[in-house]
């Protein structure tokens, strides 16, 4: 995949979902949960989640919040979220949409109290015109003091570039099991990071490869904050971890909280 092929970075993701919760079980985990569920019982209103995926934040923070929305272009992803919902019984306090971030379908006059950006979203937006789209639709939802909260992944322009190695393997559930063979790709040029992905699945003695690429762009917080301003918002804080650490440009997480003005 090229730069230009990139240029939706919302692809993949379909292809991603079966093997999404397994591959982040084991990497981030639940590291970040607390601290999205705080900020939103802080909020004391409802919940925007960007990017919402298979629902590994949007179950914990829906049980805290008084109302969830969660927005995400992949309809594959989406179901399993909604089956999240309707074991956790929370379906009739949340709303899942299926939708482009870049420009919210919502309301005219509908306002949430947080907007949730977590675990690199806002990455996945490979032009400065889909960011500052996507700012924009955010700051239209959220009242004057509303609260966005944003997560870069702090090491994407850091990330070793290789070929066909064994990341992970391990169980997927029932008789399947899954071994995943990744490369990476830095496009400096274009700021991207590509990850190509193969997950080798196996059943019984029966093998089906499924192969993708997700893309990421390196967005810096000087960045993000600036764009932030430009929009509408007043940065509140800015961490290097999800326990209020500083923020550094090593730091562990890139954090940014900020207040709509």
């Amino acid at each position: 995949m090229t730069a230009d092929s990139s240029a939706a970075g919302w692809q993949g993701w379909d292809a991603y979902a079966p093997f999404y919760d397994w591959e982040n079980r084991r990497t981030i985990g639940r590291r970040d949960v607390r601290f999205w569920t705080d900020l939103a019982r802080r909020a004391d209103g409802p919940v925007l989640e960007l990017g919402c995926g298979t629902g590994r934040l949007s179950v914990p923070v829906a049980r805290v919040a008084p109302r969830f929305v969660g927005i995400d272009r992949s309809e594959a992803m989406l179901r399993r979220l909604r089956r999240r919902m309707r074991r956790a019984r929370l379906s009739g306090r949340t709303s899942i949409v299926r939708g482009d971030i870049r420009a919210l379908p919502f309301r005219r006059r509908w306002r949430c109290r947080l907007v949730m950006a977590p675990y690199g979203m806002l990455q996945s937006l490979l032009s400065d015109a889909d960011l500052a789209a996507t700012l924009e639709a955010v700051a239209a939802v959220l009242p004057r003091g509303g609260t966005f909260g944003v997560d870069l992944v702090a090491e994407l322009p850091r990330w070793r570039e290789y070929r066909r190695q064994v990341a992970l393997r391990g169980p997927l559930g029932g008789d399947r099991r899954v071994t995943l063979i990744e490369s990476v790709r830095q496009v400096r040029e274009h700021g991207l990071t590509v990850f190509d992905q193969e997950f080798l699945e196996w059943r019984g003695g029966r093998r089906t490869v499924h192969r993708f690429s997700l893309a990421f762009r390196t967005v810096t917080v000087p960045q993000v904050a600036e764009r932030l301003e430009a929009a509408g918002f007043r940065i509140d804080a800015v961490l290097g971890d999800y326990a209020g650490a500083e923020w550094s440009p090593a730091a562990d997480a890139w954090v940014v909280i900020a207040r709509r003005i």
